[in-house]
């Protein structure tokens, strides 16, 4: 497990995090900054990344690059080559940096995992939501159980860090079915493996079906299969609500957003913390192009963060992992407050060495709400 020590020092790590937002399709659930029939816009787009980075005031080397989406494998490896290799000229990457991307499971080929390695890639994390068929098909994916057994088993052997994203509580899905995925994903050897549950976003396609009278998730059904994912992930360890990793594989990128350290935001709608304070870049792909292209940053907002509402950040953030955060000023706040002493009693936070502790990961948003209620 992730020490408190290694989980504190990543806030003093810089990190890249680049939105790719073209997609094959959108999937019904997902309420990101995407774009599907875009595919002519992407070497505009890419070159509109390079330009950006180019002109980012300079900063230390990274140690985490996160390429996200979207579905970055939908721009030629090439093409994402160009971007690290951006990012290395102007910035420089650590020695054993993570240079990470998102991938779909029927993208995957040994060539394209060649070719990726080439570039500069270490890391990869599929998107592969379940290993059944049924579940798969309500989600909108486009890939089948055997494509992404294959995609996994392929990058593992080709030297990658290998994540596995999955999504509990499909309407449908039973939680022998949840078992199962989950079983199957353990028995493919990853190193790293997501869990998250299926919510409703506002504006969505699963949104508007449920309006109209589809099935909702069951929030009792999701508790049980988290708790099934936990007790089924092995000889991983969970070192946040809903990551688990072997040991020296934890998420870099991760690590460093959970403790409050820079990253740089780039590409359409990318947020980035940098100096104090969030940005955030406009939305719209052709309006993102369009800006960097005449020479205009692409900022739509900055966000500077006040002393108070940094440390309630902190714990928001540090809270989650499993190590949890440093008491501080605003854990001292909690323990002394009313709901801080209900949640103490009822066993779900403790303090322990200086530390506040989430013991009980399902009731991690209950903990949330009880710091953002509090008063600096």
């Amino acid at each position: 497990m992730t020490s408190s020590a290694r989980a504190d020092a990543a806030g003093g790590e810089r990190a890249a995090y680049v939105h790719v937002p073209f997609c094959a399709r959108l999937c019904p659930y997902c309420d990101f900054n995407v774009v599907a029939g875009r595919d002519e816009l992407i070497d505009r787009y890419v070159d509109a990344v390079v330009a950006e980075i180019r002109a980012t005031d300079q900063w230390g080397s990274l140690d985490s690059v996160y390429v996200g989406g979207g579905t970055p494998t939908r721009i030629p490896p090439q093409r994402l080559g160009d971007i690290i290799r951006a990012l290395d000229h102007r910035f420089g990457l650590s020695p054993g940096a993570e240079v990470s991307l998102e991938a779909n499971p029927e993208d995957w080929t040994p060539d394209l995992g060649n070719a990726l390695r080439g570039v500069g890639f270490t890391r990869v994390s599929f998107g592969a939501q379940s290993f059944d068929s049924d579940t798969l098909r309500a989600l909108g994916r486009l890939h089948d159980p055997g494509q992404g057994r294959e995609a996994v088993m392929e990058a593992v052997a080709q030297g990658f860090s290998v994540n596995i994203d999955l999504i509990f509580g499909t309407p449908g899905e039973t939680l022998d079915e949840w078992k199962r995925t989950v079983e199957t994903a353990m028995l493919l050897r990853p190193h790293h493996l997501s869990v998250y549950a299926l919510t409703v976003e506002r504006g969505t396609a699963l949104s508007r079906a449920i309006n109209a009278g589809a099935p909702a998730p069951d929030e009792d059904l999701q508790a049980d299969e988290y708790e099934a994912a936990d007790h089924l992930a092995g000889a991983m360890l969970r070192y946040e609500v809903s990551n688990y990793a072997v040991e020296g594989h934890e998420c870099v990128y991760n690590l460093i957003t959970w403790a409050q350290g820079e990253y740089l935001g780039i590409g359409a709608g990318a947020h980035g913390h940098r100096d104090g304070a969030r940005t955030r870049n406009v939305r719209r792909v052709d309006a993102y192009v369009d800006r960097v292209e005449r020479g205009v940053k692409p900022r739509q907002g900055v966000e500077v963060l006040d002393p108070w509402k940094k440390e309630q950040e902190r714990l928001l953030l540090g809270l989650r992992r499993t190590v949890g955060v440093a008491t501080g000023r605003g854990g001292r706040l909690l323990l002394d407050s009313e709901a801080g002493a209900r949640l103490v009693d009822a066993g779900v936070i403790e303090e322990r060495s200086g530390r506040i502790i989430v013991l009980r990961p399902l009731l991690t948003d209950e903990v949330s709400r009880s710091v953002l209620a509090l008063s600096g």
